[in-house]
């Protein structure tokens, strides 16, 4: 930058005014439940929902519960990720009471549900027309009085072939086992077709005279795709009942298989900015800013973490609602020679604040978020800095600028 042009920023500063703000490996859930939940089952697994509702019903603050007090112990905090990420999609939720348990074993109505949820078939099933729908199964009377709510979501699921033709009964009370929840979740991701034609695979459990020989494509699918495995004594226990921290993990598994186009996913292009703006690089836009509910479920290297916590270069899935995020998980962590470039285009918001040798060292910039309302972030700059336009700009609060960078450091300035 020439000294001719050091001179007129210095000259300027007198008029600054500055209006903007400053600069994995998963547990897999294999290990036995010896702690079982003995309460009674407190009615449908709903959220905890808080907020205020405009003319219309729309709900404009609503507060996801997406973590748990009782989700501690060795034996279930590895499934509170899981638990997270299917509360923040409303696929399986936490009980009105504000638990969660865990460790409680999920029955098949339960089971069935989530899997109808996760198909994104939740509306489908609570609508009028689904609940009228005639069912031939010999407890449809039962399923009727006792859980009126989930008769929709058996009609939406035998439309989809989540039942077997040979299934007489709904039982919806009856415990989900190892094996009727991996089929039912295979099911779920259409993949029958691949399940029959693999049913002579041989499984190398020790216990694999347990499966039924009509089950043991369904079995072969699911571990090809990942969504449950073996004990570490090589058994499968495809009777063993599966719990709620169980029936999470197998869910999360094959909902990443299912398409999620509610699910926005980005590279981080900057730290945090005052713990609650999130900015990324997607493949359709060079930065996008994402404002972070003050609740957010925030998952990095196996953990739960705060905002901060946050490095260029992450690449994260993000869950939004009422255009905030509740649900970011780093899906891939950065690493030293991680570039992340960004480029964010707004208006001056403060004049550019000089270094000592009258070079400048900060700009701050407010943009429009998608979501309604503005973001204005300062970002410092590089001391090998070009400017592109009419450099006497700078000088104009509310100037429209583009900047662009590199691992949050501003390298170009190009007035507009």
């Amino acid at each position: 930058m020439n000294s001719i042009f050091k001179k007129t920023i210095v000259s300027g500063l007198t008029l600054a005014m500055v209006l903007g703000g400053g600069a994995a490996a998963f547990a897999d859930g294999k290990g036995k439940d010896n702690n079982n939940n003995n309460n009674k089952d407190r009615g449908k697994s709903e959220a905890k929902w808080e907020g205020k509702w405009d003319s219309k019903g729309k709900n404009l603050n609503v507060n996801f519960k997406l973590s748990f007090d009782d989700i501690r112990g060795g034996d279930v905090e590895w499934a509170a990720r899981y638990i997270a990420s299917l509360a923040s999609k409303q696929v399986f939720e936490g009980y009105e009471d504000g638990t969660f348990q865990p460790r409680k074993t999920i029955s098949r109505i339960e089971a069935i549900t989530a899997a109808v949820r996760l198909m994104g078939l939740r509306e489908q099933a609570e609508s009028e027309a689904a609940k009228a729908t005639d069912l031939n199964f010999s407890d449809e009377d039962k399923l009727r009085s006792k859980y009126p709510w989930a008769v929709g979501y058996v009609a939406v699921a035998v439309q989809n072939d989540l039942f077997s033709e040979t299934d007489a009964a709904v039982q919806p009370e009856k415990e989900a086992d190892r094996l009727w929840a991996t089929t039912l979740l295979v099911k779920a991701m259409k993949l029958e077709a691949e399940a029959k034609a693999k049913m002579n695979t041989k499984l190398n459990f020790k216990d694999a005279g347990k499966i039924p020989a009509g089950s043991v494509g369904y079995v072969a699918v699911a571990l090809e795709r990942k969504l449950i495995d073996g004990y570490e004594d090589n058994t499968f226990r495809p009777n063993q009942p599966v719990t709620r921290a169980e029936l999470a993990a197998l869910l999360d598994r094959t909902g990443t298989q299912l398409p999620d186009n509610a699910s926005l996913r980005g590279t981080v292009t900057a730290s945090v900015y005052n713990n609650n703006l999130l900015t990324i690089r997607t493949q359709k836009q060079d930065s996008l800013n994402v404002e972070l509910d003050p609740n957010a479920f925030i998952f990095r290297s196996g953990a739960k973490v705060d905002a901060s916590a946050l490095q260029p270069g992450d690449e994260v899935l993000i869950r939004t609602y009422n255009s905030k995020a509740i649900y970011v998980e780093v899906t891939k962590l950065a690493t030293e020679q991680t570039r992340v470039d960004f480029a964010v285009t707004g208006r001056f918001s403060a004049l550019p604040l000089l270094n000592a040798q009258g070079e400048i060292a900060q700009v701050t910039v407010t943009q429009d978020l998608s979501g309604g309302g503005t973001s204005t972030q300062t970002y410092n700059v590089s001391p090998n800095l070009k400017v592109e336009g009419n450099t006497a700009q700078l000088l104009v609060l509310n100037q429209p600028v583009e900047i662009k960078g590199q691992n949050g450091l501003v390298h170009t300035i190009i007035i507009r």
